[in-house]
């Protein structure tokens, strides 16, 4: 890394040798990526994408059918995108939050919270019983004040958790500095239930392996470059071969997408992490954090860790970066700036762990909405669905949006697509040359906002009050 003017020399010796890369797939017994289609096939379900969205897809078709022949293309290797770049946090909220639900889909929120908890008990429940080993944690979360401001909004957060039968605990300065140790914390709402921790590389991993041995095929550097309708349903283009399907989902989130009315509603977002090397016995004993629960701050921009089961430390966040025209691109994931920040950033939040070293800092895009929320909706006369747009929070909604997916392909009613969040798409995102100066513009006045405790102006206000947004 280049030494930036504004860092201390302890903060750019921590980043000195991190490496450019991903650490979860980027561990030495990752699996050799699959082979690429090599031929012109045939298929019952073709699914476009292999991140989690894309194999519950194909995972819950054959749920509902053992014997359907089921295809899935990723342009890359299982886990490149958002799927093995992540926190590894699988929440149960399909809403981005009660309060967000709450302020959008008021009628529908009872529904979306079981259908939420429910959705999140039986991926624990899939993953399990298929053997996946992904460092599968039912830890909870805490949610931490940094700034006076934000210890009045955990407790408001505390009683809506609480009137939906949440277990949660509002912890003051003393108790949340006692679990997790660091002067910036000042209070702390510790969720019991609602989030499990994995490592999504290995869980991305094991689920292709285990839609393989259910006679799934599963072929990796394989783009789609083209989907059109035919006789029998559906004919793509991939690898310069043809893949002809009678049904298809479309699941590549962030990246650019064969379906062009995708990008009416997702805007590709840069999320920015560092990985630490592994504590030893010694540091670990500094921090507490005995339940290895997953981390967030609450301010407007916010961090987000976890440790690994090697004792890493996890710290992501902060930076959440538009790059003009919706540009997705190798090379945007490193970004000296943004990674200079964050490694800032943790050992203000951690002093006691000066000397650290990163090994690994990466970036990626989030697809995201302007509700925070995935899109919905099915095209080329109803044969193909599409679920895109979860703003971060894709790790375990992807399960339930593979659901209303396969639902919308089968033309039944379910109680999923009778929501209004999947009935309703998000607001449409302004094309270029307006999205640019928008967003820059809505970023500086949500910096802005946390740096007048909280005080969101006139133009989040207005953002607010339609439901719209920028998040990470």
């Amino acid at each position: 890394m280049t030494l930036d003017a504004g860092l201390s020399p302890d903060v750019a010796r921590s980043l000195a040798d991190a490496e450019p890369t991903v650490f979860w797939t980027d561990q030495p017994d990752a699996p050799a990526p699959g082979e690429p289609l090599a031929a012109d096939i045939t298929a019952d379900l073709v699914v476009v994408g292999g991140g989690f969205t894309g194999l519950w897809s194909a995972w819950r078709a054959l749920d509902r059918d053992p014997g359907l022949d089921v295809v899935v293309l990723e342009a890359e290797h299982i886990g490149f995108g958002a799927s093995g770049r992540n926190g590894g946090f699988v929440a149960a909220s399909l809403t981005h939050g009660l309060a967000h639900g709450k302020h959008l889909w008021p009628r529908d929120l009872d529904a979306l919270h079981e259908e939420g908890d429910r959705n999140l008990a039986e991926l624990v429940q899939q993953i399990t019983a298929a053997g996946i080993d992904c460092d599968l944690r039912l830890t909870g979360k805490t949610t931490l004040a940094i700034e006076p401001w934000q210890v009045d909004a955990l407790g408001e957060a505390a009683a809506l958790a609480r009137s939906f039968g949440e277990d949660v605990e509002l912890q003051d300065r003393a108790t949340v500095q006692a679990d997790v140790h660091s002067p910036r914390f000042l209070a702390g709402l510790r969720a019991r239930g609602g989030t499990a921790m994995v490592d999504p590389a290995r869980l991305a991993w094991g689920m292709a392996r285990v839609l393989r041995e259910r006679g799934a095929r599963v072929f990796e550097a394989t783009p789609v470059t083209s989907i059109e309708r035919s006789a029998g349903g559906i004919r793509m283009r991939a690898n310069g071969r043809t893949v002809t399907a009678r049904r298809a989902v479309v699941a590549t989130a962030a990246y650019p997408s064969p379906l062009k009315r995708l990008r009416t509603w997702i805007m590709p977002l840069y999320d920015h992490v560092l990985m630490t090397e592994p504590l030893d016995a010694e540091q670990r004993a500094t921090l507490g954090w005995n339940e290895r629960q997953g981390l967030t701050d609450a301010g407007n921009q916010f961090h987000y860790f976890r440790m690994t089961a090697d004792h890493r430390i996890l710290w992501g966040g902060w930076d959440a970066l538009y790059y003009r025209g919706g540009k997705v691109s190798p090379a945007l994931e490193q970004n000296d700036a943004s990674h200079g920040l964050l490694a800032r950033q943790f050992f203000d939040t951690f002093p006691q762990l000066a000397g650290l070293r990163f090994t690994h800092r990466w970036a990626g895009p989030i697809d995201s909405t302007t509700r925070f929320t995935a899109a919905y909706g099915t095209a080329l006369g109803g044969d193909l669905a599409y679920a895109a747009g979860h703003t971060g929070l894709g790790v375990g909604a992807a399960r339930f949006s593979a659901d209303v997916a396969l639902d919308l392909l089968a033309g039944e009613p379910t109680s999923r697509t009778r929501y209004e969040i999947v009935r309703k798409r998000p607001f449409p995102i302004p094309p270029e040359p307006f999205r640019n100066p928008i967003v820059q513009f809505t970023r500086s006045r949500i910096l802005s906002a946390d740096d007048h405790e909280g005080r969101r102006g006139l133009w989040l206000r207005t953002l607010d009050r339609f439901g719209l947004g920028f998040n990470s």
